[in-house]
């Protein structure tokens, strides 16, 4: 079987606004600049668009120089400079999983921290900073990056499609952030898949991707939806035993190149 790709996605600053792409290197942590930036609190502890949906407002552009710009309404954007390898890292993690990365600069923290209402820092996932796929799903070597859990998730277009016809507000794809959409497959034809080709590159379908309260925040206006959709529609019909899934996670077997328009073939 074979599809194709439709369009790919990064999200510079975790939780952040999401970037489209015409094409991806596909790393071992997952798509290029693909969350390798995360806010964190006073304490170190990681904030995501579940409890701070304004993150979703802030637009993080990459620079060639490595170096990331940040901008978000009523705003004036800001240039954050990638943390000097031997600068300061903090402990934090990403729900149980430890990770010391780089800290930013007081210039940024304080730009981020007034645009939020609270204090909060800005911190680097550089090469030194490794993070540890789910061993239960990984082979010895993966590694991911700030994401919850993976390093890409694929959606089929269809499952949108689908979920869509359901609700009286359509919502885009991009409510659920994924890396790779998928077009041509019949509804969550995804969920069968045990290991796929993406143009040159080969992924692991590891896992669903259970889903939480995030997908009822409309990232354009950095608030959640008051009717709790989509999450109370897809509860109707997508609840399992490990609850709300919509979409698969996936782990790359290579590197290499993606780009929209690839072939998507099914391996097995």
């Amino acid at each position: 079987m074979t599809f194709a790709l439709a369009s790919i996605h990064i999200y510079p600053l975790k939780s952040g606004a999401p970037l489209a792409l015409k094409s991806s290197a596909v790393e071992t942590r997952g798509l290029a600049r693909d969350r390798r930036w995360m806010a964190v609190d006073a304490d170190g502890k990681f904030l995501t668009g579940r409890e701070q949906a304004r993150l979703t407002l802030i637009r993080a552009l990459p620079n060639a120089d490595g170096s990331l710009h940040l901008d978000a309404p009523a705003t004036s954007g800001i240039r954050v400079a990638v943390p000097d390898t031997h600068g300061r890292r903090i402990a934090t993690a990403v729900w149980d999983n430890p990770v010391a990365p780089l800290l930013a600069d007081e210039t940024t923290n304080a730009w981020l921290s007034k645009f939020l209402g609270k204090p909060a820092r800005l911190v680097y996932m550089d090469a030194e900073c490794v993070r540890a796929v789910d061993a239960k799903y990984a082979r010895a070597g993966d590694e991911v990056s700030f994401a919850d859990g993976f390093p890409l998730l694929l959606i089929s277009q269809a499952a949108l499609d689908l979920l869509n016809s359901k609700l009286a507000v359509p919502v885009t794809m991009l409510r659920f952030r994924p890396n790779l959409v998928v077009a041509g497959s019949e509804p969550h034809a995804e969920d069968g898949w045990k290991r796929i080709r993406v143009g040159e590159v080969e992924f692991d379908v590891v896992k669903p991707c259970v889903r939480c309260v995030f997908t009822t925040v409309d990232f354009e206006r950095g608030e959640r939806d008051p009717s709790g959709e989509p999450l109370r529609t897809l509860i109707g019909y997508r609840r399992g035993e490990k609850g709300v899934t919509f979409g698969q996670n996936l782990i790359p077997r290579g590197r290499g190149v993606v780009r929209v328009g690839d072939s998507v073939s099914v391996i097995a």
